[in-house]
């Protein structure tokens, strides 16, 4: 297994390169889920393919909130199952429900079926939730207009924050990480906010790199635009103290 700097499309390249394997795998998340920003993955499913190497994307955070159905990072950049051949996604966060699905052509999905340990091993899904499922993924398709909620909400959220001078990440997705570069900072932060009324979760090393210490918001369609603007507030406040502190 080699690794690549986050998002960096010739780095991968070059690794590909680099190996004399007779089958190669390049995988990648679809939204990054500490940073919250999209992977490049146009760019790397044509500089997989032109490799002859197959593209895995894992977009647990993208699908059901990305594309004009939901489709995800994959919907978004116009990508087709030929050009990603290898799909990973959850059907908890948008969908609700429990449980994750890897989606392939019918020999990579029977090879799975019968030789990938974590799932000839796992109990099947119970058949209620495989139902609720498939609902919750025909809703995420035809009612997009959580879809444009959400994305006020993430809009509305980093005008706020901006205005306030927060250290935000570059996303615009419903991830929304504050970089604090502190552990301590970070976690006395996420209590004061805890104390406040909102769960904001404090992710630290080895989570993240060291110094990259953050806290990380995540918005949904449910939240109300009274709540994005309180927890502004909070988070100015709580920032705000534990700098004095630090």
């Amino acid at each position: 297994m080699l690794r690549y700097r986050h998002g960096a499309v010739d780095e991968a390249a070059r690794r590909l390169d680099a190996s004399d394997a007779r089958g190669r795998l390049l995988a990648t998340d679809g939204v990054f889920s500490m940073d919250g920003d999209i992977a490049p993955v146009a760019a790397l499913a044509q500089m997989a393919q032109r490799r002859s190497a197959w593209l895995l994307v894992d977009d647990a955070h993208g699908l059901g909130v990305l594309g004009e159905q939901g489709g995800g990072a994959l919907e978004l950049a116009g990508l087709s199952a030929q050009q990603v051949p290898l799909l990973v996604g959850t059907l908890g966060k948008a969908f609700g429900c429990s449980g994750a699905f890897v989606a392939g052509d019918r020999d990579l999905i029977d090879c799975v079926m019968q030789r990938a340990r974590s799932y000839v091993y796992t109990t099947a899904l119970p058949p209620a939730l495989a139902a609720a499922a498939v609902t919750a993924v025909d809703l995420a398709a035809t009612e997009g207009w959580r879809r444009r909620r959400v994305a006020e909400l993430v809009a509305r959220f980093r005008t706020g924050a901006q205005r306030e001078g927060l250290p935000l990440g570059d996303s615009q997705t419903p991830i929304q990480p504050l970089l604090l570069g502190d552990p301590a900072r970070a976690l006395a932060a996420s209590q004061q906010l805890w104390d406040a009324g909102f769960w904001v979760t404090a992710i630290r090393a080895p989570t993240v790199p060291r110094g990259t210490e953050r806290l990380r918001v995540t918005l949904s369609a449910a939240h109300t635009d009274a709540q994005v603007d309180a927890l502004v507030t909070a988070l100015a406040q709580a920032i705000r103290a534990t700098a004095v502190a630090a």
